[in-house]
């Protein structure tokens, strides 16, 4: 018997809530078991064929946040931030939409390149390029190169058999006062040069001296997890002011803006996020302004979004373990997952919601702690969730907001191995990553 036969109304949705949309893929409902589907499958079924813990991707989701910022920045190149999460597959989405991709590493360039997206529509980030990286892009005709040293310019210089385009990141000193490890627009930081630095103006004497480098604008990153607009009109203002000072220091006119991504997304409901249509008035207004004001032409824009196109279309997928009540304490769900899958609680104190995904709970909740599997006592994915108190071991919770710097992140500490990633899409599924075995991990261990 199940719950359609104790309360008929049910099958009509008239008492099954609604799963927000701030935090879950639009498509996402209940079906007539009570049951929550992503993309017409049902959640339980994909933990029933491919086991937990799994990451669940829905593509309509990922192509619909394409859609949203090619809308709003028709004239912008939207570069898909790579380190997001970067599969075949998700390569293959982000450029059918539209969109440009950056990597930052050998292993997401070959990936990328494995997917037949155009090199030149690739851009190479990070602050610590190794030699063979860099011959590697250059070699593989990489559009951009986003130069963060004056060392990186000396191999560019020595590498570049033909004229490659590069870019400067700047660090404009804008503090969004978050989580200390992503607060990348401070001057005093791993990344970039500082505005307005003699370290700067000497980067770009070094790169205009060189014939076969084409400095061809500047790029910023202001932070992450950022939904008040402000913080992106004033980048637009200080990275006009020194695109002009270059001009008038050295006879350049730098034609591209890049002003990074870091685009705030909700994780629990009720969570601030970025308002795309604020968010493209704002630099269009300031852009208008600080051309006018150093009478600098235009610039073109470039955006780059990771985290706000995959993570609300991610869903992570695990089985309770047990539920440990602490006389006096806190009740603990422990799940088959955790840090090995899901670091950001432990790294950056991100909260996270989670519910029962194989029924729809109609009785008493509690509230509870859910316990990662790992053998760390910051093992915690998520706290004050609320649960049905007749929880049982061997059923299934979903876990929203997943899909950004969740696999990407992923370990195989204590010897447990990765998750798959299952793709759904208009009632199908397919595995676009398989789960890593116990098989893989011995065939790394070469010591015997």
């Amino acid at each position: 018997m199940t719950l359609l036969d104790i309360f008929p109304s049910l099958r009509s949705g008239g008492m099954l809530p609604r799963l927000d949309p701030a935090v879950w893929p639009r498509e996402t409902h209940y079906d007539a078991d009570g049951r929550i589907t992503v993309g017409g499958v049902a959640l339980a079924d994909i933990a029933d064929q491919y086991g937990t813990p799994t990451y669940v991707l829905d593509e309509s989701e990922v192509r619909a946040r394409c859609r949203a910022y090619r809308k709003r920045f028709p004239d912008a190149e939207v570069i898909y931030a790579g380190k997001a999460l970067l599969t075949r597959a998700v390569a293959e989405w982000i450029t059918d939409e539209g969109l440009s991709l950056d990597v930052c590493s050998a292993g997401e360039l070959a990936v990328a390149l494995s997917s037949w997206v155009d090199p030149q529509r690739i851009v190479l980030h990070g602050n610590g390029k190794p030699f063979a990286e860099l011959k590697t892009a250059i070699n593989c005709g990489v559009g951009r190169i986003v130069v963060d040293s004056m060392t990186e310019i000396t191999l560019l210089a020595a590498l570049a058999t033909r004229p490659q385009q590069v870019m400067l990141r700047v660090t404009p000193d804008i503090d969004v006062h978050g989580h200390p490890a992503v607060r990348t627009g401070v001057t005093d930081q791993k990344f970039g040069f500082p505005i307005g630095s003699h370290a700067l103006a000497e980067a770009v004497d070094r790169i205009v001296r060189q014939s076969n480098l084409e400095l061809v604008g500047l790029h910023c990153h202001i932070g992450s997890q950022i939904y008040d607009t402000f913080p992106y009109g004033e980048a637009v203002r200080r990275m006009v002011g020194e695109m002009a000072r270059i001009r008038d220091e050295h006879d350049l006119t730098l034609t591209e803006l890049d002003l990074g991504g870091g685009h705030a997304v909700a994780y629990r409901s009720g969570d601030a996020e970025m308002n795309l249509p604020e968010l493209a008035d704002i630099i269009e207004d300031s852009l208008d302004a600080a051309c006018q004001r150093h009478g600098f032409p235009r610039p073109h824009i470039s955006l780059e979004p990771g985290r706000a196109i995959v993570a609300r279309a991610g869903i992570t997928l695990y089985r309770v373990l047990s539920i440990k009540q602490v006389e006096g304490g806190h009740t603990y769900v422990t799940v088959d997952g955790g840090m090995g899958d899901n670091s950001r609680v432990a790294l950056y104190g991100v909260r996270y919601d989670a519910v029962v995904a194989n029924r729809h709970p109609t009785g008493p909740m509690m509230t509870a702690t859910i316990a990662g599997r790992y053998c760390e006592a910051g093992d915690i994915l998520a706290t004050d969730v609320r649960l049905p108190v007749d929880l049982r071991p061997g059923e299934v919770l979903a876990m929203p907001c997943t899909g950004a710097y969740h696999h990407s992140l992923a370990s195989s500490y204590n010897g447990v191995g990765r998750p798959p990633i299952v793709a759904v899409r208009d009632g199908d599924c397919r595995e676009l990553i398989r789960r890593e075995t116990i098989d893989d991990l011995l065939a790394r261990d070469i010591g015997r």
